[in-house]
């Protein structure tokens, strides 16, 4: 078959029409199939992706169009309902390893009639800031070849430094699976619940600088909004788990945008641990205790027989009573009077605080004998 590549950013209907022309002429008199390809599709508009319709369904064309945005919002409902869509994803590092070492090695189309040694960090490095863009580090193994003199024996050695400026981006000592991913991200954590914006800022830039996974960053965002800042402004994990959402919609590098908004929120929230150390002082109850069954008046009762058996019997219905609460134990007898939820006098905890202590029978809500208080998060 013949084939034709046009950019859909520098050509046109005229174009576009010609190209139509010539594939009906090669078929109609030499009986040759034609596969058009169209880069960046998308940028043509309605009129011109219609103009491709009859030579697709005749068959005078074979089109393969390719675009970086989502074909099914970019490209007439037409065109892809006549097509069949390939989803093209990243490689992994270690495809672009993969990639390297081959052009390394091949004499006719790679390096391989050059002498070159590579540095193992430098190699690393220029997987790393490819991102899964095996041409951004064929580029830069090519430009660092031709930009570093060889040495007495003729070998092109390729240190960091080379690296570095092959691909314009500083190498930083972070690995993804070691030590510098556990320490930065530990910093990072701590600076946010430290309330320090600038020094979770920083440290949240060197993890997206080194190519940590911005989901991952997101994650934890939405842990700490729990862990260390709960209910002292409840709009914490609205934000973090918006700006997950955000981050997953837009991608990177403008992902760094709501992630700084999220980091900055949660670092100048006020801060409370009471609903984590709330919780796992019940689970440790649950753990540890012997707990009897459900008390009688807070079973479901759904056939009159369970009623008849004291399901549901004495159960008070707190909007039947002043401010919708109604004094009663709504805990096993085993813990009765047991607290796990302490809130703290920050922020609206404050406010939680105060409607927790107007419950009636507040007196009677104290920790259960022998109980110990929650340990603070070491």
């Amino acid at each position: 078959a013949h084939f034709e590549q046009i950019n859909a950013v520098t050509s046109g209907v005229a174009e576009l029409r010609r190209v139509v022309e010539e594939a009906r002429g090669r078929r109609d008199m030499y009986g040759k199939r034609s596969i058009l390809f169209i880069d960046e599709i998308h940028r043509f508009n309605k009129a011109q992706q219609d103009a491709l319709l009859p030579a697709v369904e005749d068959g005078t064309v074979v089109l393969i169009g390719a675009t970086t945005e989502n074909p099914f919002f970019e490209v007439n409902s037409a065109l892809v309902s006549r097509s069949r869509v390939f989803q093209l994803h990243a490689l992994t590092d270690e495809d672009v390893a993969e990639v390297m070492r081959r052009a390394l090695a091949d004499p006719e189309r790679g390096l391989g009639r050059v002498k070159v040694a590579v540095d193992d960090d430098a190699f690393a490095h220029i997987v790393r800031i490819a991102a899964g863009d095996a041409r951004s580090a064929l580029n830069a193994l090519e430009l660092a070849v031709a930009t570093t003199d060889p040495d007495a024996g003729g070998t092109h050695r390729i240190t960091l430094a080379a690296a570095e400026e092959s691909i314009q981006r500083r190498a930083l000592a972070y690995d993804r699976q070691g030590d510098q991913h556990y320490d930065t991200i530990s910093a990072f954590i701590k600076s946010v619940r430290g309330s320090d914006p600038d020094a979770a800022l920083y440290w949240m830039a060197r993890m997206i600088y080194a190519g940590e996974d911005p989901m991952f960053i997101a994650r934890r965002l939405i842990i700490l909004a729990s862990e260390d800042i709960g209910n002292a402004d409840p709009m914490g994990i609205v934000v973090a788990t918006a700006v997950a959402g955000a981050v997953e919609q837009v991608g990177m590098p403008e992902g760094r945008i709501p992630l700084a908004q999220a980091v900055t929120y949660l670092a100048s929230a006020p801060k409370s641990n009471a609903s984590y150390l709330a919780v796992d002082a019940a689970m440790k109850d649950v753990e540890e205790k012997k707990i009897g069954g459900v008390p009688l008046h807070l079973r479901n009762a759904p056939a009159k027989g369970m009623a008849d058996l004291g399901y549901g019997r004495g159960y008070k219905y707190p909007h039947d009573f002043a401010g919708g609460l109604a004094e009663q134990e709504y805990l096993p007898p085993e813990l009765a009077g047991a607290q796990y939820y302490r809130p703290k006098d920050i922020g609206f905890e404050k406010t939680v605080q105060e409607r927790l202590a107007a419950r009636p029978g507040k007196g009677k809500r104290n920790r259960a004998e022998g109980a110990k208080e929650p340990k603070a998060d070491p």
